[in-house]
């Protein structure tokens, strides 16, 4: 049995290759090939646009009598997603580029264009070179005056970008933290220090007063009733304090900042705020645990006051009261109510 992939092929003992008839091909021979548009285009019959990259099946044949560099050039001819309409463009070789031929025109060519113009301009300054000596004296005289333009413009931005260049702004903003960290550091040491001197102020006045009341324990009663109304104290000008303080603290303390003073007031508010704030707190919670305390003792005297009244009205099977239910069965009481 012969297989059924056959890879070789039998050639008879007689089998001359020469003998094989050559298939003659003309020159000009179109292929289809598959391609993609090699720029954007525009069809001249519809005005449909085709972007670049769009696939088409193309037919493909060689130029006659056109090359380059021995190089030859091939011709595509393509038709409009749209229309149906043929469109036609080659290669070129010379430019490494593709020309457009026929039924179409190509789009965004503006830097062809500028160099086109760029080259054409220079060819007619060469032109005009060639024959006027005048001309070209003055086209060196206006070359010089642009390129000393150029180079002082460009060294305008050198000097720019070495002054830019000196301003680390990461150092600029790394100083202004710093000195924002050393002026809390400072608040804060000056805060502490006024609390403190507060503290040592009011124990020296505690210790005064203290002394005072001891010395002046036996005088108490005669100035009570030298004072005729409790508002006369407010008008009593507070007589100097002769007696030393502990702890070398002066009876008079210079003036302080006003600035300081506000912090100070600021700081006490916070703290007596916060106190109020706590004691407050406390206090509705233990409101709610005596309410709650209250209302579930007042739900069990209302269990048992039920329950009794059940019991006084005997086996007469089911009765409601107040929203709950109770059943008597066999001389057995079942109470149901509910404890949540």
């Amino acid at each position: 049995m012969s297989e059924r992939k056959v890879l070789n092929k039998y050639y008879p003992p007689d089998f001359d290759p020469s003998k094989i008839p050559k298939l003659k091909l003309p020159k000009d021979r179109q292929y289809v090939v598959r391609l993609m548009a090699p720029f954007n285009m525009r069809c001249k019959t519809c005005g449909e646009y085709i972007y670049k990259g769009k696939k088409f099946n193309a037919r493909k044949e060689t130029v006659q009598n056109e090359s380059y560099l021995g190089l030859p050039i091939f011709r595509f001819y393509i038709k409009c997603t749209r229309c149906l309409a043929e469109i036609t463009f080659k290669t070129d070789p010379e430019n490494t580029d593709y020309a457009m031929e026929h039924g179409a025109t190509r789009n965004f060519q503006a830097e062809k264009l500028l160099e086109e113009e760029e080259e054409r301009l220079q060819k007619e300054r060469e032109d005009e070179e060639m024959n006027n000596p005048m001309k070209v004296l003055e086209n060196r005289t206006k070359d010089s005056k642009l390129e000393m333009e150029v180079l002082e413009n460009l060294q305008e931005l050198k000097e720019l970008n070495q002054r830019q260049a000196h301003v680390d702004f990461e150092s600029m903003l790394q100083q202004y933290k710093d000195l924002e960290e050393r002026q809390r550091e400072q608040e804060a040491e000056e805060d502490e220090s006024e609390m403190k001197a507060m503290l040592e102020e009011a124990q020296g006045r505690r210790l005064l007063e203290d002394s005072d009341s001891d010395e002046d324990q036996p005088q108490g009663p005669a100035k009570s009733v030298l004072k005729s109304k409790p508002t006369d104290i407010l008008q009593e000008v507070p007589r100097a304090r002769v007696h030393p303080s502990p702890r070398g603290i002066s009876p008079s303390l210079p003036a302080r900042d006003p600035a300081r003073a506000v912090r100070r007031s600021a700081f006490w508010v916070r703290i007596l705020t916060a106190k109020t704030a706590a004691a407050t707190d406390r206090q509705r919670r233990h409101r709610r645990a005596a309410l709650d305390l209250s209302l579930t003792f007042c739900g069990f005297v209302a269990s048992f006051v039920a329950a009794a009244a059940i019991l006084e009205a005997g086996p007469d099977g089911p009765r409601s009261f107040r929203g709950r239910q109770f059943f008597r069965k066999d001389s057995s009481l079942l109470l149901l109510f509910p404890l949540g």
